[in-house]
């Protein structure tokens, strides 16, 4: 597939997942609990096994709830006016969120009970991680901000446009976990330079207004700036 459609595609698929998060108000609920269930994780300190279970779990939320919603949509089509099918097959799709939620709660219970027990009598000590791993977590965590944004402002394309720049968002945060990570002055002015050149771009080439790069660029960079001071 050519670079062109494959970027179509995605741009597509990403706009499906901000059209979810802007009609549908369980999906910003699931987003917001995702970004609370990684930050605790990191903050009580569970392991990478189990930091991917719970991953897994949110996106595994996230997409049920997005097919619901499709469900919906399409039965709204179909039928114009009330139909008892029409209701089965809404409460049908909208069991298969409950059900998958309820587990995925579960499951989350018994991963996060001892870590939480032990992080309740050891002080509240919050967790430390390496560079490489709150790098990661920032990332997901400034792309999730950034979804959100974009559906509440419900302007521009996932991949052109909207407010802010999900590229000059994810290039400051790149940028500031560079700087952590390597500790070194020139990589860090390398980084910033590179982050700047690509939120340039993202202007010259008319996709966004400046004020939407600069917004991105500030959400990219506190977000990781401050997930590294706490957790690092």
């Amino acid at each position: 597939m050519p670079l062109r459609k494959w970027i179509e595609s995605a741009n597509h698929a990403i706009e499906g997942v901000l059209h979810a998060a802007k009609t549908e108000r369980h999906m910003r609920y699931h987003f917001y609990a995702a970004i609370l269930l990684f930050v605790i994780s990191f903050t009580i300190g569970v392991s990478w096994f189990e930091f991917v279970i719970l991953i897994t779990l949110s996106i595994i939320v996230l997409s049920v709830e997005m097919l619901n919603s499709a469900v919906e949509s399409i039965t709204d089509i179909l039928f114009k006016e009330y139909d008892l099918r029409a209701k089965q097959i809404k409460d049908m799709a909208a069991g298969a969120v409950l059900i998958t939620a309820l587990g995925a709660a579960i499951i989350g219970y018994i991963i996060l009970y001892e870590p939480l027990k032990n992080f309740f009598y050891s002080g509240l000590r919050i967790a430390k991680h390496n560079g490489s791993d709150v790098a990661v977590v920032a990332l997901i965590v400034v792309l999730i901000l950034v979804v959100l944004s974009k559906s509440f402002f419900g302007k521009g394309q996932p991949l052109r446009g909207g407010m802010p720049s999900g590229h000059s968002a994810v290039a400051f945060s790149m940028w500031v976990a560079v700087t952590f990570i390597s500790e070194s002055f020139m990589a860090s002015v390398l980084a910033v330079l590179m982050a700047v050149l690509i939120a340039q771009s993202r202007i010259s080439t008319g996709i966004h207004r400046p004020i939407e790069v600069i917004l991105g660029g500030l959400l990219g960079a506190i977000v990781t700036f401050l997930l590294f001071k706490v957790f690092l």
